[in-house]
């Protein structure tokens, strides 16, 4: 399952949020789904289990799918794995879906892994990449100019104090090159105020900030989202799990264009162009885990699921700037 918010918490990597209100709510369950983000393949199992005749899985972590090797072959040819990112899903299946589901940002199995370098509970070298390859948390955090720092955790981690932070790290990384998660984590808690019983630990946006520009998250998302409109059948669904209030912001002004709900913030501008409606809602509001699911996780009390199911409208193509993605500016030429 996908984490955001508080890391602090070690439970059962294996669980996949809002299961059951996906399944509820897309039943009956059949047909080919593609699972964007496979993971430890709970979302994929959970499918099966309900009645799709087929799901592609796709993680861009190769250890992912590595680890599936043991238990795939229970379902006989009923699944098939991509390495690969789901913003080219479009790509891996031969005929229209008829769903797809993603569940976004890091998983626990990588979270959990001190190696990979995406907690500060445990040491490990800062590294943060999905696909394990390009470049690395460690690379981009001695690298990056000042300005840049500060901008991506601004903007990738709503950080307050993100200047203060990227002037830390620029000072220490002088003397030093920044090598260590605990060693980042120590830097940042340095530059804010010791955290209060229940508040999350001081180098939580920070680390997600960093961890987003490594891999790109937000425009794989306005990506994938798009994919996902090219992939699906008329019919087909689209769910999305998200753990915060930028990756749900992006999805959920995504579908409120599709489906033609937009509302028009400025009476006297002109109709949009544009007003057939490419998705119908499935879900008006988000949906959020009920008691016992937050009881059983915790991971998933931030949680929000959006589903909308595709019309016969033909699909168009995506503009990311309409979806409101959080963008630092460029770096500036000859600047590191």
């Amino acid at each position: 399952m996908a984490v955001q918010g508080d890391q602090t918490i070690d439970r059962d990597p294996h669980i996949p949020v809002l299961l059951g209100p996906i399944l509820d709510l897309c039943a009956p369950i059949g047909g080919h789904w593609l699972d964007g983000t496979f993971g430890a393949g709970g979302y994929t199992r959970g499918l099966l289990a309900a009645g799709a005749a087929h799901v592609t899985g796709v993680d861009r972590d190769p250890l992912a799918l590595s680890m599936a090797q043991g238990w795939i072959g229970t379902y006989g040819d009923r699944i098939t794995l991509v390495q690969g990112t789901f913003s080219a899903l479009d790509t891996y299946a031969s005929a229209p879906l008829d769903g797809v589901v993603l569940d976004l940002g890091v998983s626990s199995m990588q979270l959990d892994l001190p190696e990979r370098g995406f907690s500060f509970m445990r040491d490990g070298p800062l590294d943060m990449r999905m696909s394990q390859d390009g470049e690395s948390a460690a690379d981009l955090v001695n690298t990056a100019d000042e300005t840049r720092l500060a901008d991506i955790l601004f903007h990738y981690g709503e950080e307050r104090a993100s200047r203060r932070i990227a002037k830390s790290i620029v000072e220490h990384r002088a003397k030093a090159p920044i090598a260590t998660t605990l060693q980042l984590a120590e830097i940042i808690s340095r530059c804010l105020p010791r955290p209060k019983p229940g508040q999350s630990h001081p180098a939580t946006r920070s680390f997600q900030a960093i961890r987003i520009a490594v891999n790109t998250e937000f425009s794989q998302l306005a990506e994938g989202l798009a994919a996902a409109e090219r992939a699906l059948r008329p019919g087909g669904l689209l769910a999305v799990v998200s753990f915060h209030s930028l990756e749900d912001r992006i999805v959920k002004r995504f579908m409120q264009l599709a489906s033609g709900q937009e509302s028009n913030a400025n009476r006297y501008a002109p109709a949009r162009a544009d007003s057939t409606a490419r998705f119908d809602l499935v879900t008006k509001r988000a949906v959020g885990p009920d008691d016992a699911e937050m009881a059983a996780n915790p991971r998933a009390r931030s949680a929000k699921l959006r589903i909308a199911r595709r019309t016969t409208a033909p699909s168009l193509a995506l503009d990311p700037a309409a979806l409101g993605l959080p963008e630092p500016p460029a770096p500036k030429k000859g600047r590191r």
